[in-house]
This record gives structure tokens, C-alpha cells and sequence, in this order.
């Protein structure tokens, strides 16, 4: 997952999920919205924590196919959707199984997850997700499960998906503990290079969030 370089860069072991508080399904429902409005001030560690495991982190040791299951549902359980996490320190790999953000680069990466139309709003969101399709896991999952899987049109279909589902996710989250979230597009390539993808992982699209910016 990391090359030789990244692993010798800093761990950020994260403190364990915990909830944090007792609003609703239907309450955080009600209060999902898009903020694009969002102030600088970061957010707690710990907060941090629980929005990526809300997003996809591991809910269970036993998924489908011998597999971790995560909070979001993915194809064939191929976990095909990594979460890079770019904070003002750097851009880090949500690495879920080991509850834990892998330093992939120490440069401020935020202002790369907006468009060129975006510059300027929002980059200094204290957090910015970046989600990023691995290529190799379908195609391991149509070897073994879902031949259709080597097909581009549907694999561009189902990580399309999987992504759609982890940002809802991270939406509620966000509505349930006071958050401004916001999904929007990014500047793949330029992400891709400076993140040191290998050829068979694809940007897709990033997410802003913060307090919202009059709190």
C-alpha cells in the first residue's frame, strides 16, 4: 500500500472510535445539507477518528470473502476506495484495519482537492478527503468472485458508487455532531502525481470538513 519512502514517514496512531453523542438516524437526516462555508479551525483528534471510521472504517472482523466488513458497503467487499486525508501537516492514507492516518507526503495538499473554480473558498478547510479508486482490487475481486468486475464500464460504475456511499456517510456524520461537509470535484491528476499513486489507482473526487464558518 505504501512504498519504501512513505512507510519511513510518520504514523498519527488515531484514539479508538467512540460515539459522540446520541442524535438519531433520522435527526442526522434532517440535518445533512451541503455547507460550502467552512472555518479553518481544526478539529479534534478524536472527532477525526470517529468521521473516517464513520466513513469506512472496520465495524467487523469477520466481512464477506474473509475480509474485514466496513461501515460502507463496497463491491464484492473489495474495499476498492482508499480515503487520503489532507490536513494542514500533510496528506495522510486512512489506513482502517490499524486505526491510523500513514504520512504519504508533509506538504498542505487542501487547496489541490479543489477545482480551479474553488480556489480560494474553501481550501483552508481543516480537513479534506480525497477519494481515491484502486483498480487492483476489482480486478482481484472479478478473478475470484465477479468476472463482470474486468469490464471498465463496471468498474467505473461501482466505484462511482462505493465512493457515493462513503461520502452519505460522512454527511451524516458530519449533520449528527455539527459539521459542515461538502463533496465536490478536485484536481485529479495533479493529486495523483503528488500523491504518488501507482498507475491503477484513479482520483475521484474530495470532501471538505470543518465547523461551519459562523459558528
Amino acid at each position: 500500500m505504501l512504498t519504501h519512502e512513505q512507510s519511513r514517514l510518520p504514523v498519527i496512531q488515531l484514539p479508538i472510535p467512540e460515539d459522540g453523542g446520541s442524535t438519531s438516524v433520522f435527526m442526522a437526516l434532517t440535518r445533512r445539507r451541503t455547507t460550502r462555508a467552512i472555518s479553518s479551525t481544526p478539529i479534534p483528534i478524536q472527532d477525526l477518528s470517529n468521521l473516517l471510521w464513520a466513513g469506512c472504517g472496520v465495524n467487523r472482523h469477520e466481512g464477506p470473502h474473509g475480509l474485514p466488513g466496513r461501515t460502507a458497503a463496497s463491491a464484492s467487499n473489495s474495499q476498492e476506495i482508499d480515503i487520503y486525508v489532507a490536513l494542514e501537516s500533510g496528506a495522510y492514507w486512512y489506513d482502517a484495519v490499524n486505526n491510523r492516518l500513514a504520512a504519504i507526503v508533509l506538504q498542505d495538499l487542501r487547496e489541490g482537492a479543489l477545482t480551479p473554480g474553488q480556489r480560494n473558498m474553501n481550501a483552508q478547510a481543516p480537513v479534506q478527503l480525497i477519494f481515491v479508486a484502486d483498480m487492483q482490487r476489482l480486478a482481484h475481486a472479478a478473478e475470484f468472485l465477479e468476472p463482470a468486475l474486468l469490464e471498465v464500464e463496471v468498474q467505473k460504475s461501482y466505484y462511482y458508487v462505493d465512493t457515493g456511499l462513503i461520502a452519505g456517510n460522512v454527511y451524516l456524520f458530519a449533520a449528527s455532531q455539527g459539521l459542515a461537509a461538502w463533496f465536490h470535484g478536485c484536481h485529479r491528476t495533479d493529486l495523483a502525481r503528488r500523491l504518488g499513486l501507482r498507475v491503477e489507482q484513479r482520483v475521484l473526487f474530495a470532501q471538505s470538513v470543518g465547523y461551519p464558518e459562523h459558528s
